[in-house]
């Protein structure tokens, strides 16, 4: 795994010799060395091992995809600030299935590294206030609910955001209770 820099590196000498191609008269090689030096800025702005995660992720391959994103073994080196939101948020889907405590701390490292796309935010947002509502940290997953439908402006986590409210509401019908409380009753019970 390269370090970011070097990628950066690569690319302006390689437009360099491009440069040169087309001060020597060969138009045509300057070009393509041009053209090759956009591969490695791209990949110094999209990282190869967190787009192959994300199309084995794509193709269900958990497995695969925690392969290459254990490939990127010093993320701070290696990736941007948000390549690493990405690498968390990629590592917090994997994870969520298994363990949610470490799986929460994943996503709210990739919210607070920055995410490209909203409506990855709003996936991030979601599986946290899932994950607050299952500790019963009601007021904190409806607020991560809400902010994750704003985020969700084309609607692709529409029915995943209306089926959590739903589960909401269930979960949270209070018991009603007709009459004295409890305590009230067994106080008088205990004083006759």
């Amino acid at each position: 795994m390269f370090h970011k820099y070097i990628k950066l590196a690569i690319a302006a000498l390689i437009i360099g010799f491009g440069i040169y191609q087309f001060t020597e008269g060969y138009i045509g090689n300057g070009i393509m060395y041009i053209l090759l030096s956009t591969i490695f800025i791209f990949l110094y702005f999209k990282n190869e091992m967190i787009l192959l995660a994300f199309l084995k992720l794509r193709q269900q391959d958990f497995a695969g995809a925690k392969k290459w994103l254990d490939k990127i073994k010093n993320p701070e080196g290696a990736l941007v600030k948000k390549q690493q939101g990405y690498l968390n948020y990629l590592n917090g889907i994997m994870v969520s299935q298994t363990n949610m405590n470490e799986a929460e701390g994943y996503f709210k490292k990739a919210i607070s590294l920055g995410l490209s796309m909203d409506h990855d935010l709003a996936m991030a947002k979601l599986n946290l206030a899932g994950i607050a509502f299952s500790k019963r940290r009601k007021a904190e997953a409806q607020k991560l609910l809400a902010e994750a439908e704003k985020l969700d402006k084309r609607d692709m986590l529409k029915d995943q955001i209306k089926m959590m409210k739903q589960q909401m509401k269930k979960a949270v019908i209070p018991k009603q209770q007709y009459g004295q409380p409890t305590s009230a009753r067994q106080n008088r019970r205990s004083r006759r």
